[in-house]
C-alpha cells in the first residue's frame, strides 16, 4: 500500500515539474521567438538560481543535523550554479542585452528564486525533477541555436574571451563551439538533477 501511494505522489510530482516546464518553455517562446542568445540569457539567469539554493539550503541542513554526508550533493549544487552563471556571462557577451531586457533578467530571477525555495524546501523532488526537464529543454533550445548557426542563419561569430578561457578552447573558437560545450554542460546537470529525484 506504502509503495502505491509513493508511486502515485511520484507521478504527481513528475507530473506538476513536467507541466511547469512547458509553461515556461511557453513563456520564453513568445517573448524571445528565434532570438536564441537573449533567450539563453534569460534562461541561464533562471538556471543559476537551482544550484545555489539546493546547495546552500543543503549546507544548512547539515549544520542544523550536525551529520555529514553531504558534502558531495553541496559541491555538486554549487559546482552547478557557477557552472549557469559563467554560461550567462557568455551569453551576455554574445547577445548584448538592452536595458530592458536586463530588467526582465533581474525580475525573473527574483521572482524564480523565491518560487523555486519554496518548492526546494517543501517539495525537493519535485524541485530536483522540474530542473531535470529545465535542463532537457535547454538541450533542445541549445540544439536549435545550433541548426540556425550551422544552417547560417545566425553568424557564427567569434567565441568570447571568457568562453575561451573557461572551456579551454582554440584561439579561433567560433559561437558554434561554445553552443556545443554550453550544450554538454546542460546534459549533465539533466543527469544530476533527475538523478536525484529517483533517488527522493
Amino acid at each position: 500500500m506504502y509503495s502505491l501511494i509513493k508511486t502515485s505522489s511520484a507521478r504527481i510530482s513528475d507530473t506538476f515539474a513536467f507541466s511547469m516546464t512547458k509553461f515556461f518553455r511557453l513563456i520564453a517562446d513568445s517573448f524571445f521567438l528565434k532570438r536564441y542568445g537573449h533567450r539563453a540569457v534569460v534562461l541561464e539567469t533562471v538556471a543559476g538560481v537551482p544550484g545555489m539554493v539546493a546547495g546552500v539550503w543543503m549546507h544548512f541542513k547539515s549544520l542544523r543535523r550536525m551529520k555529514s554526508g553531504y558534502g558531495e550533493q553541496i559541491r555538486e549544487m554549487l559546482a552547478e550554479a557557477e557552472n549557469e552563471r559563467m554560461h550567462l556571462m557568455f551569453f551576455i557577451e554574445i547577445a548584448k542585452p538592452n536595458i530592458f531586457e536586463r530588467f526582465i533578467v533581474l525580475s525573473s530571477q527574483l521572482i524564480f528564486g523565491i518560487f523555486y525555495l519554496f518548492m526546494y524546501v517543501f517539495f525537493t523532488r519535485t524541485a530536483h525533477r522540474m530542473i531535470g526537464y529545465f535542463e532537457d529543454e535547454a538541450v533542445n533550445s541549445y540544439t536549435e541555436y545550433l541548426d540556425m548557426v550551422k544552417s547560417g542563419k545566425i553568424e557564427d561569430t567569434p567565441a568570447p574571451a571568457l568562453a575561451i578561457s573557461y572551456y579551454k578552447l582554440a584561439t579561433d573558437a567560433k559561437l558554434s563551439d561554445v553552443i556545443r560545450c554550453v550544450r554538454a554542460d546542460e546534459q549533465h546537470h539533466s543527469k544530476t538533477n533527475h538523478e536525484y529525484a529517483n533517488n527522493l
